[in-house]
């Protein structure tokens, strides 16, 4: 198959739809819940929340329904991640966890490489603090 990022809502479908999302989402946090670099960062009375948002997040950006903007306002995610000290450490392990998480759909290649590429460039966005634990370039 191949995909073409201008048609999102037939990538959407492509993708599997909700099921997918739903499932993606849901084995990533599954990960991040018990992370000792992430965990911190989440509300732990509202992972359910937090689940939801990421879903409804991604399924408007491949095309599904609009419900995230309907209920939230533009998406505006570095602004929502500032309040986060987000490092390269912290990108690594979110990526580990949406990795294990996308390994487990079992998508066709071109369909995983395009949400890979997406996956990576969004977690690479976020960072918004040097990594503590390296030592700065003089």
């Amino acid at each position: 198959m191949t995909t073409d990022p201008s048609d999102a809502g037939a990538l959407f479908d492509a993708l599997g739809g909700h099921e997918t999302f739903r499932r993606l989402v849901h084995r990533f946090y599954e990960g991040v819940r018990t992370d000792e670099v992430l965990s911190p960062m989440y509300p732990h009375d509202d992972w359910a929340g937090a689940e939801e948002r990421l879903r409804l997040f991604l399924e408007q950006y491949w095309g599904g329904p609009t419900t995230y903007s309907n209920t939230r306002g533009h998406p505006m995610l570095r602004r929502r991640h500032m309040p986060f000290a987000v490092t390269p450490e912290a990108r690594e392990h979110w990526l580990m966890h949406m990795r294990t998480a996308l390994d487990e759909l079992e998508l066709a290649p071109d369909l995983e490489h395009l949400l890979w590429d997406y996956l990576v460039r969004a977690a690479s966005a976020m960072v918004n603090t040097p990594d503590a634990t390296r030592t700065p370039l003089i």
